[in-house]
């Protein structure tokens, strides 16, 4: 079907099917990046573990959305994605193992909201069911890592973990608004 053929809501879905499609090549090239900042700072060879064991994972994903992803559908703002994703792991690897989970945490669980929202879209569109599944299958991972972090951070959150904690989750909020238009 060409776009002139096609219904408006149908123009609408492909044009928000794409849109979320370039976020989520954002935010996996983000992730991955948030890993590399984690190793660059993180001592600690239990959060180096961690943080090795989560980057393949997210660089998987990443593989996986650029295969289905036309190049000139993905995010054009990847530079500012790798130095935000690199900030938001080095910065809390420099205060310690807690602050890394905190954060881990606090991504995931704006990614699966993020990942959950656009399973809803797909469903029941069996034209769009391997996407559908390849969604479920990095929000499994994702959840995941945010049920690990979670464990491993041992305890809720301070005032200052949360703080932080809002930062990361509504940055990712922010960063996935402009990776739907860039």
């Amino acid at each position: 079907m060409t776009p002139s053929t096609m219904t408006r809501d149908e123009q609408h879905f492909a044009t928000r099917l794409r849109r979320d499609l370039r976020s989520d090549h954002a935010g996996e090239f983000g992730a991955v990046a948030i890993y590399t900042g984690v190793l660059a700072a993180a001592r600690d060879p239990g959060v180096r573990a961690f943080a090795l064991r989560h980057q393949a994972t997210e660089a998987d994903h990443l593989a996986r959305i650029l295969a289905i992803l036309p190049r000139n559908g993905r995010s054009r703002l990847a530079p500012l994605w790798w130095v935000a994703g690199f900030f938001t792991g080095f910065l809390p690897a420099l205060a310690g193992p807690r602050a890394v989970y905190l954060t881990i945490a606090a991504v995931e669980r704006f990614v699966d909201r993020h990942y959950q929202d656009q399973i809803d879209l797909l469903e029941g569109r069996a034209d769009h069911a391997a996407l559908r599944d390849l969604l479920l299958s990095c929000q499994a991972d994702e959840q995941h890592h945010r049920d690990e972090a979670t464990e491993l951070a041992a305890a809720p959150a301070g005032w200052a973990g949360r703080l932080w904690g809002g930062l990361v989750f509504h940055g990712s909020a922010a960063a996935v608004v402009a990776a739907r238009r860039f």
